[in-house]
């Protein structure tokens, strides 16, 4: 698999029915490895291993309900008292981030109301900071560690 724009994660992989398959640690079994899960499990691995978060309180392929239409938030990242804060949309390595992108992120946002959006095909991220009451948000630097979700209401 492609190289990413992440830090080398430490992927349980096994070879079966001559598939590849990469083990969540989140969901607890394996997957077929695609390009869009390798970009998955690089963030889960980074959210977990740099940021902070545990993996307990991360949820992948979050189902949601939105205009009468089933979706699924590829992750999903709670505080400590069990509050969606942060929603990253994943993208396979060539798909390129664009409007569309943030407007699926946005629209999963419309149900969680959660106050940080990251956008990433692995090579090119996008965190942004959303305030919900004035309905407007900033582009970030980096994606938010865990402590700082946590001090947020």
């Amino acid at each position: 698999m492609q190289e990413l724009n992440l830090p080398v994660a430490d992927l349980n992989m096994v070879q079966k029915n001559g598939k590849t398959m990469v083990f969540d640690v989140v969901r607890k079994k394996y997957f077929v490895l695609q390009p869009e899960e390798w970009v998955r499990q690089h963030i889960i691995h980074y959210l977990n291993s740099q940021l902070g978060y545990p993996f307990s309180l991360l949820a992948v392929e979050k189902g949601l309900t939105y205009n009468g239409k089933n979706w699924r938030a590829d992750i999903v990242a709670f505080n400590n008292s069990g509050k969606p804060q942060l929603i990253i949309e994943c993208k396979a390595p060539e798909v390129p981030i664009n409007q569309q992108t943030f407007m699926q992120a946005a629209r999963y946002n419309l149900v969680y109301k959660v106050p940080f959006l990251i956008v990433s095909n692995g090579l090119t991220h996008y965190c942004s900071r959303v305030d919900l009451e004035k309905g407007t948000f900033e582009f970030l630097n980096e994606f938010p560690s865990y402590q700082s979700i946590c001090n947020i209401d």
